[in-house]
């Protein structure tokens, strides 16, 4: 069921100017706010458990696979709710493979082949610069997977250390588990009935640094994750760019329950992921106090449906009509005796308990919506049908009641999802896995996993680790302090080119090309691509081999750095060393003739006209001091 433009009126703020036009102040100490990060990065290597390629692929795939997943009963001789969840869905799953890319550990035809040596001496650096004990045999489990990303329908992961620390300014935060594990397939399209992912993604190895829930304060949170962050790229072997980092966030209050968010890539939400989830909590708990003052008795609430379909033949809701008439649906209704007025109650900006019911149904009965008696009359529903209503259930005015419009089976079990969430609401806080949403909202995904997940990889040989020839990079913190102070760069300039992917090239080019000062050689580096837009309005893309060929010149004096943006502003239309020659700078011999030419077919002009028409006709030729110079010489100034 969706939700059309004529039943719901469209807000005219967005979801992220909403949220600006509030704040809200949390007592984090007060809460029981507590945290913990857990941060997935991808490694660049070959695949974890095979030789291909790491590399993701936009062209159309050479074959597809399909198949259906179940859940298994794990090493604790029980079946992971999560992965029970996911079963329920009764999904099909679609996979786009490549045959020069793919092979058969991929689409699990193949046992996998033994750990990637170079993504597992990574693994290794990551543990020992965050201090922590290296585990002594390194043993591959299955995690069960029953979402599709994972053609065997479990995830390898291997525990490589344990007990590392980091400093913070709030103080120490543990980390208690480090480990070496695959990514899942891409997913590339999805509807309620099939998932379609390719198997690029699949495979590649991520590093896993979880930390212990000693995070207390939203501000903690993102200075554990850019130290983190920081130590990963310090290996110079790990993947940059969108997607190939996530954070997930686990976050509780006292009164509440830890709540995993998923899928964090900005950085810059992190503060605002925990903030809306203390938030949340400390709402939800305030739901459960209110109607633990209105209900005396558990049974007060119970899963009874009723068809209302008759009562809404003549509605003028496009939802319901369309439900009735197109999918040959019905109309349920679920009674909520002392919901009233809590249904609607705001939990994240934007967000409500009624979001919470509306995402349950969606995920697990892939329904549209709901509607609900907080929210009425309104959608083409009239007061009529709201009395209609209330009155065929003997609502109370405390009592509330949440109404779904589709085929029989979906909304049957979309009412069950609210029945199972509006019982949680007693409780206070379900423990669930979220997806984080751009705006620091977070939407439900499934129940939190538990242990009977994990068991054995029998396919794959324990490793021994051998850390004797573990050599352990500089960090990128203590490099950006050594560019400043050996390097006179100012603090900002020195950051930068140390979190850009050119701090080694920076730091080859300022040992090789001694007569060019490092601030320029850092500057160029950073600014030449964005310089050349705005000066020349062109795009360009410069390689190693460009500024290389740029500073060879600048550094023997062959060229002006007056004319290095120009230069590298024709890059897109020919090599820089066809261009580069061009732009010699002239003899003094040369550059006098040329002026005295000037300034003979303009005697008499003000000095400032000769000075211009010279710079206009030789900047780039010569250089600038040398230009003014003999031009006051020959002008007689």
């Amino acid at each position: 069921m969706k939700i059309n433009n004529k039943d719901k009126p469209q807000d005219k703020n967005s979801a992220r100017e909403r949220i600006e036009e509030k704040k809200y102040s949390l007592d984090y100490p007060k809460l029981g706010l507590k945290c913990g990060i857990e941060i997935h990065q991808q490694i660049d290597s070959n695949k974890l458990f095979c030789s291909c390629s790491s590399g993701l692929r936009e062209e159309a795939p050479d074959y597809t696979i399909t198949r259906r997943l179940r859940s298994v009963i794990g090493e604790t001789g029980e079946i992971d709710i999560a992965a029970l969840h996911e079963h329920k869905k009764e999904k099909k799953y679609i996979y786009e493979g490549y045959n020069d890319s793919t092979c058969l550990v991929e689409t699990d035809e193949e046992p996998p082949h033994n750990i990637n040596k170079d993504a597992l001496y990574v693994g290794l650096q990551v543990a020992l610069l965050m201090k922590a004990k290296i585990v002594d045999k390194i043993q591959v489990m299955r995690k069960a997977v029953v979402d599709g990303s994972n053609t065997s329908g479990f995830q390898r992961t291997s525990l490589i250390a344990m007990n590392g620390v980091i400093d913070t300014s709030f103080g120490k935060v543990g980390i208690p588990s480090i480990s070496l594990e695959e990514d899942s397939s891409r997913p590339i399209t999805q509807d309620s009935a099939s998932v379609t992912y390719r198997l690029d993604r699949l495979g590649i190895p991520l590093v896993e640094i979880a930390t212990d829930p000693a995070i207390t304060h939203p501000d903690q949170v993102r200075e554990v994750a850019e130290f983190i962050g920081m130590v990963l790229r310090s290996t110079g072997k790990v993947k940059r760019g969108l997607g190939t980092i996530r954070q997930d966030v686990n976050v509780s209050i006292a009164e509440g329950r830890r709540v995993e968010i998923k899928g964090a890539q900005d950085l810059k939400m992190l503060r605002t992921l925990v903030e809306y989830e203390a938030l949340r909590q400390k709402n939800l708990v305030e739901i459960k106090n209110e109607l633990l003052k209105r209900i005396k008795q558990m049974r007060e609430l119970t899963n009874e449906k009723v068809n209302v379909s008759e009562i809404f033949q003549n509605v003028e809701s496009n939802i319901i009509k369309n439900a009735l008439k197109d999918k040959k649906g019905v109309v349920l209704v679920l009674k909520l005796p002392k919901f009233a007025g809590l249904i609607a109650k705001e939990v994240q900006p934007g967000r409500r308990l009624a979001t919470e019911f509306s995402d349950r149904a969606k995920v697990i009965a892939g329904v549209g919506g709901i509607f609900h008696s907080d929210e009425l009359p309104k959608y083409g529903i009239e007061q009529e049908y709201v009395n209609r209503i209330r009155e065929l259930l003997n609502c109370k005015e405390q009592d509330g009641f949440v109404l779904v419009a589709d085929t029989p089976k979906k909304s049957e079990l979309a009412l069950d999802a609210v029945f199972e969430r509006a019982m949680q609401a007693l409780n206070g806080i379900p423990g669930e896995v979220r997806r984080a949403n751009e705006d620091g909202t977070t939407t439900y995904m499934r129940p939190m996993p538990g242990a009977a997940r994990l068991y054995p990889e029998t396919d794959a040989v324990p490793i021994i680790p051998d850390v004797s020839d573990i050599k352990l990079p500089e960090l990128l913190a203590e490099k950006s302090e050594r560019f400043e102070d050996k390097h006179k760069l100012g603090h900002d300039l020195a950051v930068a080119i140390t979190k850009s992917s050119k701090h080694e090239l920076f730091e080859r080019f300022i040992e090789r090309f001694e007569n060019l000062k490092p601030a320029y050689i850092a500057e160029t580096l950073l600014t030449a691509e964005k310089q050349v837009k705005k000066q020349f309005n062109k795009d360009v893309v410069l390689n190693d081999a460009d500024f290389e060929e740029l500073f060879i010149y600048l550094n023997t004096g062959k060229i002006a750095k007056e004319a290095a943006l120009d230069i590298l502003s024709k890059t897109a239309e020919k090599p820089i060393q066809d261009i580069i020659v061009e732009y010699e700078l002239m003899s003094d011999s040369e550059l006098e003739k040329e002026v005295k030419q000037i300034v003979s077919e303009n005697k008499g002009q003000p000095f400032n006209v000769i000075i211009g028409k010279v710079m206009s006709q030789l900047r780039g030729k010569a250089d600038g001091k040398k230009i003014v110079e003999c031009v006051k010489k020959l002008a007689n100034v």
